[in-house]
């Protein structure tokens, strides 16, 4: 029975009804179990997004779900006045003080000086509760950061339209519960996971040259990720505008970032790699080859004592058959031959890949390092063959359709008989519904 002063909702009474039990209803939803318990004490209400599959689950009409939370949502000083009862929240329990303990008068004296210990006390204990209360959860979270990995696994293999939408989904999931009773860590956690999504969105946008945005969800994730001090996110962000500056010619300010990225990363991280990577190909646009070798040696010491992760994937974890790429493309901005057979090595194997969908744009940026490389040995009709390919396969993304156009202008200029062909596809491919995203 309930006590005095505690009206309960029937929400216990419909779990029941539907056959589950508290944990496996918080199973259901990728909850926790407090989190039903709190729901169905009245202390909270579930949150906008839940409230459907709940009512689903309870065989109820989300009208009938608010009915029955309705029954009773009491307030903080609610459960202060059931001084009887301790309430257990995130499974610390705030036991209240004994009636005879608190103050009936007003009057400044002996028994008001006990109140206010009293209130200190019991300040200090609800402060303890309200840390350890959560309305969110350890398995939301892991469903959260399962989610982003899923996304980031996706990036080189979805249109990014496509990408980008779920991206927002994800966003304003956890935009939506920001704001929700939880534990310090989790509210980490909560914020570590927006930084990443924002990021992945932000290089999408950079893909899709859609700049303001891009720089818009890189200022969010860099804020996020100094909240939740994670500098590996912010070095990732350094990373992103190091590239968005690289395709627009920011060829100097892309060496700093990528800099600034290398001092912010963890020793040894994907983001420290890629970093300097990214360096050694603003030296190349520059035309600084000492600066430009040094890099790729750099980048050669970090990647040597890596082992193939187990999610190869994923682009946010660096894998060694990367290097590879990266050399052949940092070679080929530089004009030097050598690019050529790194291109065609990273070609050879990504084409025994291709039909397991892994990797399509890694393939059609090493074609376009193959073509720039012919250019430079003069070998016209291979350098058009191999853009043709490049951008035949739909995978040439719209900010590196500069680097087509280098090799369509070249065979122009030199008026070579494939020239038509090719500026009749490049210029389909900027007309086209085909966004994918950036080679990496």
């Amino acid at each position: 029975m309930a006590p005095a002063g505690r009206r309960r909702n029937g929400l216990a009474s419909a779990r029941r009804a539907a056959g589950y039990t508290q944990e496996t209803l918080a199973a259901e939803l990728y909850i926790d179990r407090s989190t039903v318990i709190r729901w169905e004490a009245g202390d909270h209400r579930p949150l906008p997004y839940i409230q459907p599959k709940l009512a689903r689950l309870l065989g109820r009409s989300q009208e009938q779900l608010s009915e029955l939370l309705d029954g009773r949502v009491e307030r903080l000083d609610d459960r202060r006045q059931a001084l009887g009862i301790a309430a257990v929240d995130g499974g610390v329990a705030a036991t209240p003080l004994p009636r005879n303990d608190i103050a009936t008068s007003n009057t400044v004296d002996d028994q008001g000086a006990a109140s206010s210990s009293d209130d200190d006390e019991a300040a200090a204990l609800e402060l303890s509760r309200r840390v350890a209360a959560s309305d969110v959860g350890n398995e939301t979270l892991t469903q959260f950061e399962l989610v982003f990995d899923d996304l980031a696994i996706a990036y080189p293999v979805t249109p990014p339209q496509q990408l980008l939408q779920r991206l927002r989904r994800q966003l304003s999931y956890v935009s939506g519960i920001m704001d929700v009773n939880k534990t310090l860590d989790e509210h980490r956690r909560l914020v570590a996971v927006g930084a990443w999504l924002s990021l992945l969105a932000a290089t999408v946008h950079v893909d899709l040259e859609q700049q303001a945005a891009a720089t818009a969800r890189l200022r969010t994730a860099a804020s996020l990720a100094r909240h939740a001090g994670h500098d590996e996110i912010r070095a990732w962000c350094f990373e992103t505008e190091a590239w968005r500056l690289l395709t627009n010619g920011g060829y100097r300010q892309a060496v700093d970032l990528s800099r600034a990225a290398q001092e912010l990363a963890p020793a040894g991280s994907s983001v420290a790699i890629q970093a300097t990577a990214q360096e050694g190909r603003a030296w190349a646009r520059l035309g600084q080859p000492r600066e430009t070798y040094e890099a790729v040696e750099r980048v050669n010491r970090l990647v040597a004592p890596l082992k193939r992760p187990d999610q190869s994937e994923h682009y946010y974890r660096y894998d060694p058959d990367k290097s590879v790429a990266y050399v052949a493309t940092t070679l080929a901005w530089l004009g030097d031959p050598a690019a050529e057979g790194y291109a065609r090595e990273v070609i050879a194997r990504l084409q025994l890949s291709e039909d397991s969908g892994k990797w399509p744009r890694r393939l059609a940026a090493a074609n376009l390092d193959l073509a720039l490389t012919l250019l430079a040995t003069h070998r016209l009709d291979e350098a058009c063959d191999a853009t043709l390919q490049a951008i035949q396969s739909g995978r040439v993304v719209p900010s590196n359709h500069w680097r087509a156009a280098e090799v369509v202008s070249a065979v122009e200029a030199r008026q070579v008989p494939e020239a038509k062909q090719l500026r009749e596809a490049y210029e389909e491919l900027r007309r086209g519904p085909h966004r994918p995203q950036r080679a990496g």
